[in-house]
């Protein structure tokens, strides 16, 4: 599966427009991860176990989207757009990741 944030893929042809296509993932936050980012921030540095549960959801996202052009018979996904917000007064980390399934050929 190709993937762009941009229309366009370079050397392809666009032959079919497929449609939109989702993926969405929900963390929650934890004590432990939550006492430790609060010593980094006191003492700086970086928040590790923050940044590996992001990769994480951000991950679980992207597959979910994917698959969900898959299903549809594409082959490319352009257009992709990574939206992150916090839910759940702020206890929740949501990612949401969005793009138009395609099908497209070398030129």
């Amino acid at each position: 599966m190709l993937l762009t944030t941009t229309s366009v893929l370079e050397g392809m042809r666009i032959t079919r427009y497929i449609g939109i296509v989702t993926g969405e993932t929900i963390i929650g936050a934890n004590i432990v991860r939550d006492f430790m980012a609060g010593i980094t921030d006191i003492i700086g540095g970086r928040a590790s176990a923050y940044e590996k549960s992001l990769v994480e959801a951000k991950q679980i996202a992207l597959n979910e989207m994917i698959e969900d052009a898959r299903v549809k018979g594409a082959n490319a996904i352009i257009g992709i757009d990574l939206d992150y917000e916090t839910v759940g007064q702020g206890s929740m980390l949501m990612v949401s990741v969005s793009g138009t399934a395609v099908m497209v050929e070398p030129l």
